[in-house]
This record gives C-alpha cells, structure tokens and sequence, in this order.
C-alpha cells in the first residue's frame, strides 16, 4: 500500500518529498485541504520549510490527496503517536533497537518480543520503521529498566538480527 501511495506522485518528485514527509511523521489532511497532526493545523509554509520547498506545493499536495479517494480516506485519519524513545531515560526505560539483516523478512518483531517476553519484561513501546520509507529500517523496542544480563545477547544472537544499540 505505501508504495502506492508513493507511485501515486511518481511524476512530481516535490509532492512526493511531502507525502513522504507526511507519513514519515503521521501528518494528516483535513477537510479543508490544510495538513493537520491529531486534529491540529501545522502550517503549510513550516512543513515547506521542513522539508525544504515551497508552501504552495505542500498546498497541491493536500489538494491532490483530496482528490483521491484513497488517498482521501487515509490522510483524513492519519494520527500520530508519541516516540517515547528520546524521554525513555527520564521516564526510567530502556531503549533497545534492533536493525535487521533483511527488514522484509518476517518474524523479526516476534522473535525480539519473545526474547523479552522470556526474561518478563514488560514492553512500554515499541515501533517498526517501514523499510519502504526509512533508509536504515529498525525495530525500536522500550521496556522497564533494568534490563537482566543476556537479554541483549540472546537478541543480537537471532537470526534476523544484524546489530543491536542501546
């Protein structure tokens, strides 16, 4: 589906830099062709600014999406949710990321949380960044501090897994 929205602006590269933009960061469309974040307005010109082009294009963008019915209905819920992965510390969590040797195989997210699951850690956030979006596609998991020795080994030791940070 991602890479039909994508293709949908294959001949405008600027539109496509924006719907990128707006999925990267769960930015939606409103009714009234405005890019919104949960139902709040973020102005045309910061998002141009952002991504480094013209307001007047972001504003096509939101148009063009209207105009289709697809687009349409995804863009009008799009919501975004917090990252807790920068405030985890504070918050007295651990952040465990995982990157993939092949992030389209499957079975990654379920091998990690069946290696924290082992160890009863009780998983606070986790998320998956799409490997048609991100350049570096990567499984970030937060869990409760602190974590039991070889939890991070058992997990650099799957299969799928090509590095671990913490």
């Amino acid at each position: 589906m991602w890479s039909d929205i994508i293709h949908e602006f294959a001949d405008s590269p600027s539109q496509g830099r924006v719907v990128r933009f707006l999925l990267d960061n769960g930015f939606g469309v409103n009714e009234e062709g405005k890019i919104c974040c949960n139902g709040i307005d973020i102005p045309a010109t910061s998002v141009a600014k952002a991504i480094g082009s013209d307001r007047r294009v972001v504003d096509a963008t939101a148009r063009r999406i209207l105009d289709r019915p697809v687009l349409r209905e995804i863009f009008l819920n799009m919501r975004a949710t917090p990252n807790l992965s920068r405030v985890a510390e504070s918050l007295g969590f651990s952040v465990i990321t995982v990157l993939p040797k092949d992030a389209s195989e499957r079975g990654i997210v379920g091998a990690a949380v069946r290696v924290l699951s082992n160890h009863s850690l009780a998983i606070r956030q986790i998320f998956v960044t799409d490997p048609q979006f991100s350049e570096e596609p990567k499984l970030v998991i937060i869990v409760e501090d602190p974590l039991p020795a070889g939890v991070i080994n058992e997990i650099r030791a799957l299969p799928q897994v090509r590095q671990v940070i913490i």
